[in-house]
């Protein structure tokens, strides 16, 4: 397995452009085959989960490439709508393509998605909502297979305003007989560039980023070239590193009104950020202050996908904070990667209680998940000494490798591979 090695305690410093946001191309790219023809989508980040995803538009018959930030799709070749089980088990964001695929082929073969292991995270709702809409489903062990001649239209009450169902509800609903209402609905910017994509291509749908979405049925879609959105939490991920690094960070091409709760949670902390249109400024030249109270909650709420980064800020914060995590019930596993880098943090259900100290120590440790190994790699960069981050493969399903991002920066941090010797001073 790859590792990354880091000699810490240098203040990051210069510019960098954030790259798409992975958690807005997956869904696009499934979308493309509720369209047959040519699609092109640009800002596509070079990333894991990406190059799985591409692998299974392949397996279903489709032609893609990605080629600099650009992904070229043809769908009209495609013939299956079977989702191999190797490839499904690799990423959770594999149950995108129900929606696209039973609206297309009235049928899908799909199995119990993979991905991270940050606690339950059921399919339940992506199921009754494809119900909800017609859909007849049968599971077998680990296969779910689902069936409609045609979709209709339907008022659906999610129990938990989830990313992946609404996105998964939308997609089938477009091409669905009638008015389909998704009440309770996820209101990340994500589900708003999924609605600008799917109307670019001619469906018919408002409400994306409200609680409320309704989705006038068409009888078909055409292929369109669109562009996705920044990434938001690759872009708090580096404000994160800034600040704890005693940085001073130019960032490009982000959406500031994409992380309105992050901006507010870090000026508490003592962050210093300045925004001009697309670019934001990031600089923290003392200690930051500890944050009384943080919760993870859905958008616009503080994003459970910053948690574990956050964790690292409050770790050299002075004072005692409060991290209350609420979306995934196993989302703490960095806590103890982080205690051997000499962090104080206790935790108690699904309460942090973080105690600053005034410095991290180097110290091998495992990326146990994609944020969680971001947030390991953080630490390194302003630890003491060199910390070696193993389980390298998490990160690289979210960050177009990190140690180039981390390196115009100034960082000093290296990729290293098992054929490559591994020399720590």
């Amino acid at each position: 397995m790859e590792k990354l090695v880091i000699e810490g305690g240098k203040p990051l410093s210069g510019n960098v452009r954030i790259h798409g946001a992975k958690n807005a191309a997956l869904p696009v790219l499934a979308a493309c085959m509720m369209a047959s023809g040519v699609h092109r989508i640009g800002n596509v980040p070079d990333l894991l989960d990406i190059h799985v995803m591409l692998d299974i538009l392949r397996a279903l018959g489709c032609k893609a490439e990605l080629k600099d930030d650009v992904v070229s799709l043809e769908t009209s070749t495609a013939h299956s709508s079977h989702v191999p089980e190797e490839l499904m088990t690799q990423m959770r964001s594999s149950i995108f393509l129900m929606g696209p695929l039973l609206s297309r082929f009235g049928h899908v073969q799909v199995y119990q998605p993979g991905g991270c292991a940050i606690g339950e995270r059921k399919i339940d709702l992506h199921l009754k909502g494809l119900q909800a809409l017609g859909a007849t489903i049968e599971e077998s062990g680990n296969t779910i297979t689902c069936r409609a001649d045609r979709l209709a239209g339907a008022d659906i009450t999610l129990d938990f305003p989830s990313v992946g169902a609404t996105e998964n509800i939308m997609m089938a609903a477009a091409l669905a007989e009638g008015v389909t209402t998704i009440s309770n609905a996820a209101r990340e910017p994500e589900i708003q560039d999924l609605q600008n994509f799917l109307n670019a291509m001619g469906a018919r749908m408002i409400g994306a980023g409200t609680d409320t979405i309704t989705i006038e049925g068409v009888d078909r879609l055409a292929p369109r070239a669109y562009r996705v959105i920044p990434d938001r939490i690759v872009t708090g991920t580096l404000m994160v590193a800034a600040a704890v690094t005693r940085g001073n960070v130019t960032l490009e091409n982000v959406c500031p009104a994409h992380l309105t709760s992050v901006i507010h949670v870090l000026k508490r902390a003592g962050v210093q950020i300045a925004i001009d249109d697309d670019i934001m400024f990031v600089s923290c030249s003392s200690r930051p202050k500890a944050v009384e109270r943080i919760i993870t909650s859905p958008h616009p709420s503080f994003p459970t996908d910053l948690q574990a980064q956050m964790m690292v800020l409050l770790s050299l914060a002075d004072g005692i904070s409060v991290m209350k995590e609420t979306v995934f019930e196993g989302r703490f596993k960095h806590v103890d990667e982080l205690t051997r880098m000499g962090a104080d943090i206790r935790v108690d259900l699904s309460s942090a209680f973080i105690r600053g100290v005034s410095r991290l120590y180097g110290a091998t440790v495992e990326a146990t998940d994609l944020r969680a190994g971001a947030a390991l790699v953080i630490a390194g960069l302003a630890a003491n000494g060199t910390t070696i981050v193993e389980q390298v493969h998490h990160i690289d399903r979210g960050y177009d490798r990190i140690e180039n991002m981390f390196g115009r920066l100034g960082a000093k941090i290296e990729r290293y591979s098992p054929v490559r010797q591994l020399k720590v001073p």
